[in-house]
């Protein structure tokens, strides 16, 4: 592996306790949506950044004990021994390729419902669960305590006896029993668990100990701690007592692990945060606080910056979750002096929604993230050509730039045409509207992968008809010509079109991202329920505009829940001073006004305004699609993304990821592929034992 001389220091061993990472990259504990249910499909998802070059590969939060029981979310479990070997298949894969093996030991405490276990939650003190279920978690006594340390004492025995080198103790996210006793608005106790600093760190304290007496010999020990929960007075601060909760523990960890709480804060999207680093100020203290080996995120991919962090005694590791997602391989193309070739993450949280989901992790800027089991996919390599056809894709949106992308490295001969002047399609609109900049990123490393290659032929302002295409001589063509918003208010509520005056300027966001903007009073409709409305009416807002929001959702933008943003929406939209009218429908659209009503009823009411932009449908552009069908000298094509299926970013570039995958595969081989499945075993009798 060739390494560049600027980013060496990022290649050094680093000493962990017993154990030695090969370099300073540092896959922290992150959700897959995999856990438990798919050993093998999250074996090979880790094992892929292994040999991408991350020295250190954690598991996501694995559970300790039926008492805190995460269903129907799949995490990884280690309540006994019979977990033992699926975990070690990821172990091992990930040893193998010369990395270290992570284990995020939990107890979720009253954030666990156990919907699956049905065993009573518990938590420092009776509280209500942290979900929409009506139950309370009990207060836990001294019994309980003891029956805690000895769970997760018995779980880090298993855990070494997995295989893996770095086993930890979790305090952070608001997800944990360990951090829920270190919070005074969780932990009210008057025993020697509750009250001062010191006694509301002791169960943390009884961990760090013990899982070192017991695996300390031969295994690292982490611990996960949130130092700041970003609430101001109102929770810990990392100056403060996140300072001294270090100064507390310094010496008892081989690795401090360390962020701000909750999820969506140690997860902030790019739409709300910025690119790089935003944790840095709120860890800096310490790993001169405690000399230990520290690895903290940020959403890192300039080399220079991990450089600089790691020079000036910030961070001994490089952490993170999805950098790592959306380019598995970036610490090797850093050393491969491949810089540009870096897939960025964007900050979309893609990846998080699918944990809460309940389905395998997904990346807008990586189509391979999840299917590397199921279909056998890498992201930096893909099966020869299996002929000499040549393909035409038209369309150079995300669906279109990534199938062209993929062909193009299969060593077929492509033309990509595009029919405006600048490739990109929703992805570059998209990246227009604020906050969302960071997404241009799609767009930029495909197009920079594809001016590499001799044997792709790039074309802007090429509209295409069918005569065009038949003429053009090609074997076979993929349309990615996308979708247009709808003007006309179909959507979730509406089946037909609204009755709407003509009088009435209408808008969708397609004006709004080509520049058309209203005058005067608008009012945002949202019957689609995605990000759109809630961006374009931040959007509108920022041009000066008086801005009504109108959705038939409860809250802003639900869909961003899984996405870890709705409550930052909804939060934006109400400080940008827009007045929101939530659970509520266009009925009607006169020339100076909208007709809302309750969509639990309720009188109907008029909002006076002067433009109506509807965030509603859309509908695929298959005009291309059904000239060619018509035309007899036309090749054979496929249709994708958007203009297949309109969906997310995500859905597009997978979608033309995937045909260029599977082009000239077979049908059959391409559905052995889709329906790869994990089984559980079934006994053989067909006896039933119930009674």
């Amino acid at each position: 592996m060739l390494q560049t001389g600027a980013y060496d220091i990022l290649f050094e061993p680093v000493q962990v306790g017993p154990v030695t990472a090969p370099n300073r990259f540092y896959q922290v504990p992150h959700a897959c949506g995999m856990g438990h249910l798919r050993p093998q499909a999250h074996t090979a998802m880790r094992a892929t950044k292994a040999a991408g070059g991350w020295g250190v590969v954690c598991t996501e939060e694995t559970e300790i004990h039926p008492s805190s029981d995460l269903s129907p979310y799949s995490e990884q479990r280690l309540w006994d021994e019979r977990d033992i070997p699926a975990l070690a298949l990821m172990a091992e894969a990930v040893k193998a390729q010369g990395s270290l093996a992570g284990i995020e030991l939990v107890h979720n405490g009253h954030m666990a419902d156990n919907l699956y276990s049905r065993i009573p939650p518990l938590a420092p003190l009776d509280v209500q669960l942290d979900s929409a279920y009506p139950k309370m978690a009990r207060a836990m006594d001294k019994q309980d305590i003891r029956d805690l340390r000895a769970w997760h004492r018995r779980a880090a025995r298993n855990a070494k006896a997995a295989g893996f080198d770095i086993v930890y103790v979790y305090a952070g996210h608001n997800m944990t029993i360990t951090q829920h006793f270190l919070l005074p608005r969780y932990n009210q106790r008057s025993d020697e668990y509750g009250g001062s600093l010191e006694n509301r760190a002791r169960l943390i304290r009884e961990l760090l100990e013990e899982t070192k007496e017991e695996i300390g010999d031969s295994c690292a020990v982490a611990l996960r701690l949130a130092v700041d929960e970003m609430r101001g007075e109102d929770g810990m601060q990392a100056h403060e007592e996140g300072r001294a909760v270090v100064e507390h523990l310094a010496a008892l960890p081989d690795l401090w692990d360390v962020n701000v709480s909750d999820w969506p804060n140690d997860t902030l999207s790019s739409r709300f945060g910025p690119d790089e680093g935003y944790e840095t100020d709120l860890i800096s203290f310490v790993k001169a606080t405690t000399g230990k080996p520290t690895v903290g995120v940020g959403r890192f991919t300039s080399p220079d910056l991990m450089v600089r962090l790691i020079r000036q005694g910030v961070l001994d590791f490089i952490g993170a979750a999805r950098p790592s997602i959306a380019d598995p391989y970036l610490p090797n193309k850093i050393a491969e002096g491949r810089i540009d070739a870096i897939r960025e993450c964007i900050g979309c949280n893609i990846c998080a929604s699918c944990d809460a989901l309940g389905v395998p992790i997904r990346c807008t800027q990586n189509p391979t993230m999840g299917e590397e089991w199921r279909r056998g996919w890498n992201p930096e390599h893909i099966a020869p050509k299996a002929s000499d056809s040549t393909v035409l894709v038209v369309g150079g949106g995300p669906a279109g730039l990534e199938c062209a992308l993929q062909l193009g490295r299969r060593g077929y001969r492509v033309t990509l045409a595009e029919a405006s002047g600048e490739f990109g399609g929703r992805a570059l609109r998209e990246s227009r509207l604020k906050g969302l900049s960071a997404w241009r990123r799609v767009v930029d490393n495909r197009i920079y992968e594809l001016r590499q290659m001799a044997n792709v032929a790039l074309y802007t302002d090429s509209a295409l008809s069918a005569e065009d295409v038949g003429e053009f001589g090609c074997d076979h063509v993929f349309l990615a010509t996308g979708a247009a918003w709808r003007s006309d208010g179909t959507g979730r509520s509406h089946h037909f079109p609204l009755d709407c005056d003509d009088a009435m300027p209408l808008f969708t966001p397609d004006d709004i991202m080509a520049g058309r903007l209203p005058e005067g009073p608008v009012v945002v409709y949202d019957d689609d329920h995605g990000y759109m409305g809630g961006v374009i009416a931040d959007h509108l807002a920022e041009s000066g505009l008086r801005v009504t929001f109108v959705s038939t959702a409860s809250v802003v933008s639900p869909f961003t829940v899984y996405t870890l943003e709705q409550e930052r929406v909804q939060r934006a939209l109400v400080s940008a001073g827009i007045e929101l009218s939530l659970s509520t429908s266009v009925a009607a659209v006169g020339p100076d006004s909208v007709t809302i009503e309750g969509v639990y009823g309720g009188a109907r009411a008029d909002l006076a305004c002067s433009a109506l932009v509807m965030v509603s449908a859309r509908t695929p552009d298959r005009t291309l699609e059904h000239a060619l069908g018509q035309y007899a000298g036309a090749p054979t094509f496929e249709v994708v993304g958007d203009a297949l299926s309109p969906g997310l970013i995500a859905d597009a570039t997978f979608s033309g990821h995937l045909a260029a995958r599977n082009f000239e595969a077979g049908r059959e081989q391409a559905e052995a592929a889709l329906f790869r499945r994990e089984m559980p075993a079934v006994p053989s009798s067909s006896r039933s034992d119930t009674p």
